[in-house]
């Protein structure tokens, strides 16, 4: 239940997690539109330009009325952050990011007022 990512942020190649709601999404998406090369093809073929991706994206934001600034990058800082606050170790998060330096991975994950106020304080354990 990984995908592969080649040629990522940095010309790295990555593996994601994938989960079975977005398989059964690609699967009825590829038996759909038949891509040749890439998985995501522009109307004539080819892949999409970044460009393309960032407008797409901008017109969903407007359509599903999201008034935050985001930006498709974003979506990393999301998944990381939902990582995190599921519970997953940060060295794995730094595993998936393709971080070398903790330091970077620490940068996407926001922990929320909530996760702050579960934090048991190890002074009241004495």
């Amino acid at each position: 239940m990984t995908i592969k990512i080649v040629n990522a942020k940095g010309n790295n190649d990555r593996l994601v997690v994938l989960s079975e709601k977005l398989l059964e999404l690609l699967r009825e998406y590829f038996n759909d539109y038949k891509p040749k090369i890439y998985l995501f093809e522009g109307q004539v073929g080819g892949k999409y330009s970044t460009r393309s991706v960032q407008q797409i994206f901008n017109i969903t934001v407007r359509r599903i009325c999201i008034k935050k600034k985001v930006t498709v990058h974003s979506l990393r800082h999301s998944f990381a952050s939902h990582l995190l606050k599921q519970g997953t170790d940060i060295s794995f998060i730094q595993k998936i990011l393709g971080h070398k330096d903790i330091k970077t991975t620490l940068l996407y994950t926001q922990i929320s007022k909530s996760q702050l106020a579960k934090i048991n304080n190890p002074f009241d354990t004495i």
